[in-house]
Parts: structure tokens; C-alpha cells; sequence
């Protein structure tokens, strides 16, 4: 099979019930959108935007099943509050909570065990690009932090240049094909559906941008983050990619 084509948000420490408003007007615009739709919330409104169709998906989750964790959330709880997917090794997490790649990985066997599908994401520094060290620090946590329990059915990888996220800058269109060509010929060399795991790109996705992207090789998708948040913004960039062949 074909990696599938997704369009997933990520709203971040962003939304409140009102902005559900924005879920109802994305699903009346697209309603055959022509790829899969996966929007990330705060984990305060899993439950209800679960409730109106779409895959939802958390931001985080420990590695642990359960204990004494407070402010964390297991992973079979954001499966009990309708979450499909959860996003795992984000920057922001990296950077803000020093998570490893180890420490991804772990968390992304509980999403597993837990029936979620774990989106993993990767990406260099500024100063890792400049240093011409971006292909090496790629290989690097993704052979770590993807687990050997992964398969295309419950892994999706995602490329998230640091640098790239909610600057406004973005790699140029021979950056993105060459990470994304390492991601997959790695994980080809090490799945036996290693062809068919999906590979996002994300790292300010605009709908001005968005077909650009798509037209590059082996880009699935995106994680979209400040764009998702409107349905003005993500529709486009979800029109984009079905048009892209999703």
C-alpha cells in the first residue's frame, strides 16, 4: 500500500469549547476532504472534538500506564477520551522538557500498547543546519526514538525543522526532499512496510506554501501548527494536499 495522505493540526497550548466552532466550519467545507484529517488539541478538549467525527489526537503522553505522575496523562486515557493519535518528541517538549530520544521512544510502545498511533517528530537546530550536521542528527533520533514495534499502521514520522517552526521560515524544496529521502530509505531498510509509513513535514505550513510542499517526494502530509487553528488556514492546506494526489 501507499503511505496514507494526512493532514494533521497541531493547536498546541492553544483553544478553548468556543473554538470547536473552527472543527464544525473545517468538516462543512471538506466533507470528503480526499485525505485523512487529524487535528492535536489541548488535552482539555479531546473528549468533545472526538465527539464530532474527526481524529483527535493528544499532544503528549507518559510512558508509564498509570501511577504517581500528576499532570501527566497515560496513554490509555487519551484512548478513553476518544484520541486516535498523540504527537510524541515535538521540539517544543524536547527543548521545554528536555525529553530524549529514549524517552520518545518509550512513550511511543505505551501509544502502541495503548492502540494509538504515535506521531513521532524530528527535527535540527539552527545551529545543527548551519553546521551541516542535519542528515546525522535526522538518522540519529529516528533510529532512536521510533521503537521497533512500529509499522505504517501505527506510526506516522514527522520532519519538523526547529528552526523552520513559527518563524515563518521554511527549508527550501531540495532540504525537505533530502531529509525525507534519508527518513524513508531508513525506514524501508529497517520495516518491513517501512515504505508505507507515512512522513509529515512541518514547520510553517501556510496555505500559500502548502502545494509547493506537497509536490516534493515522499511528503505525506504536514503538522501544521498556527494554521490549523482557523479553518480559513488549514482548509486550504487540506485542499492542497488531496489535490496533491491524497
Amino acid at each position: 500500500m501507499a503511505p496514507r495522505k494526512l493532514a494533521a493540526g497541531n493547536w498546541k497550548m492553544n483553544g478553548t469549547l468556543a473554538s470547536l466552532a473552527e472543527v464544525d466550519r473545517l468538516l462543512a467545507d471538506h466533507p470528503q476532504p480526499g485525505c485523512d484529517l487529524l487535528i492535536c488539541p489541548p488535552a482539555t478538549l479531546i473528549h468533545a472534538m472526538a465527539a464530532k467525527g474527526i481524529a483527535t489526537g493528544g499532544q503528549d503522553c507518559h510512558a508509564n500506564a498509570s501511577g504517581a505522575h500528576t499532570g501527566d496523562i497515560a496513554a490509555a486515557q487519551l484512548r478513553d477520551a476518544g484520541a486516535s493519535h498523540v504527537i510524541l518528541g515535538h521540539s517544543e517538549r524536547r527543548t521545554d522538557h528536555g525529553e530524549t530520544d529514549d524517552q520518545v521512544r518509550a512513550k511511543a510502545i505505551a501509544a502502541h500498547e495503548a492502540g494509538l498511533v504515535a506521531v513521532i517528530c524530528l527535527g535540527e537546530t539552527e545551529a545543527q543546519r548551519d553546521a551541516d550536521q542535519t542528515l546525522d542528527v535526522i538518522a540519529g533520533q529516528l533510529a532512536a526514538s521510533v521503537p521497533d514495534c512500529a509499522t505504517a499502521a501505527n506510526t506516522v514520522v514527522a520532519y519538523e525543522p526547529v528552526w523552520a517552526i513559527g518563524t515563518g521560515r521554511t527549508p527550501t524544496n531540495d532540504q525537505i526532499a533530502e531529509v525525507h529521502a534519508l527518513m524513508r530509505d531508513r525506514l524501508a531498510a529497517r520495516f518491513a512496510d517501512g515504505a508505507d509509513v507515512s512522513l509529515l513535514y512541518g514547520g510553517s505550513v501556510k496555505p500559500g506554501n502548502a502545494a509547493e510542499i506537497f509536490a516534493i517526494p515522499h511528503v505525506d502530509g504536514a503538522l501544521v501548527g498556527g494554521a490549523s487553528l482557523k479553518a480559513g488556514d488549514f482548509g486550504p492546506i487540506v485542499a492542497a494536499l488531496a489535490a496533491s494526489g491524497g
